[in-house]
């Protein structure tokens, strides 16, 4: 039997049913087994009962009360992985210590499971990242299936609440790159419009999108959440494409893929929000754009301070382009050291 844990819902998991999160954050508990640990009051929110379909918020606090053996979070098993698997996992890690690991994850990899991401996926490759420890590292916030880019993951339950506050009360400081359609006019601001979940079509949410809403509209939409991004044109090409830097400082669903195609220049690659360039063809910014650009997603987590959860030492941390992105870049003559670390005048 585990011990109770008090879990933070962090910033990055946003608002879901309570049966959801449990299953994100323990795989193997089954749907009956949850409803139960609710229904008899094990498992509480905030301090109060809750039912497996309530939703929880970033910030509540979860009382998990002891898992039974054959309940408890065993993900996939080290003999369950593969050796390439293994290996490649252990290869984006950019940082580790006693207290937590970074990695640098490749676009294509799901952070967790869940509605049509598979079995493959960074949660279930963790046993590879334990490195002599006795536990799996845990989740402490995620990426988009296609968003490469740094990644955090916490050794013990102790940090990855640390780490999920300081998530939560903004005192990390992420920065992506991305390639965006068009050259944004002014070249640096703010975007601050709210969002809202549309639904997709399939049974688990498939399809989902995010719909922004105007800062002055707020009230007459309940569901939607502030939302606000920072950018700054870092290059561009003519009036085709740019070289975005964008620091979320809300952590929202497809907060910045959604925000950068309301602004009228979606992310290259990114079919859900209109960045295809094989719908911009003609005299459109896709005209003279093909192959791999207008394939794949070009967003990438490229920078990460935080404040160590126990040395308390401010910690930068950067991650190369993934290989569709250098390419790119290459091709346009964008150079890495070209550019500011951080345009935004923090200390990243």
């Amino acid at each position: 039997m585990s011990a109770v844990k008090l879990l933070t819902v962090s910033v990055d998991e946003g608002e879901q049913r309570l049966d959801r999160w449990f299953k994100r954050r323990f795989p193997e508990l089954t749907q009956g087994a949850v409803e139960k640990l609710c229904r008899t009051g094990q498992v509480r929110v905030d301090g109060g009962r809750a039912k497996a379909s309530d939703r929880v918020a970033p910030g509540m606090e979860i009382r998990v009360p002891p898992l039974p053996k054959n309940d408890a979070p065993s993900r996939p098993t080290a003999g369950r992985i593969t050796a390439a698997d293994e290996k490649m996992i252990q290869s984006c890690v950019v940082f580790k210590d006693e207290h937590l690991i970074i990695i640098n994850k490749p676009p294509g990899l799901p952070s967790q499971g869940g509605s049509g991401q598979g079995d493959r996926h960074v949660d279930g490759l963790t046993e590879a990242l334990k490195f002599g420890y006795k536990d799996r590292p845990k989740l402490v916030h995620r990426l988009d299936k296609d968003t490469s880019g740094l990644l955090m993951l916490a050794r013990t339950d102790r940090v990855a609440r640390a780490l999920s506050e300081a998530l939560r009360h903004r005192n990390t400081r992420k920065i992506y790159w991305a390639a965006v359609a068009g050259v944004p006019n002014p070249r640096k601001g703010s975007i601050k419009y709210g969002l809202m979940k549309s639904g997709g079509r399939g049974r688990g949410g498939e399809g989902e999108k995010m719909i922004c809403i105007h800062p002055a509209k707020m009230n007459e939409y309940p569901d939607a959440k502030r939302a606000h991004t920072d950018f700054f044109v870092l290059w561009f090409l003519g009036s085709r494409l740019s070289w975005m830097a964008l620091e979320p400082v809300t952590g929202r669903t497809h907060q910045l893929r959604a925000h950068m195609a309301e602004l009228g220049h979606p992310i290259l690659g990114d079919g859900k929000y209109g960045g295809s360039g094989a719908e911009n063809q003609g005299d459109g910014w896709g005209a003279s754009i093909g192959g791999e650009v207008s394939r794949k997603l070009h967003l990438h987590a490229r920078s990460l301070t935080i404040e160590h959860p126990i040395s308390k030492k401010l910690m930068t941390f950067t991650a190369p382009l993934p290989d569709h992105m250098a390419r790119t870049w290459k091709s346009l003559d964008w150079g890495v050291k070209d550019v500011p670390a951080d345009p935004f005048g923090g200390n990243a």
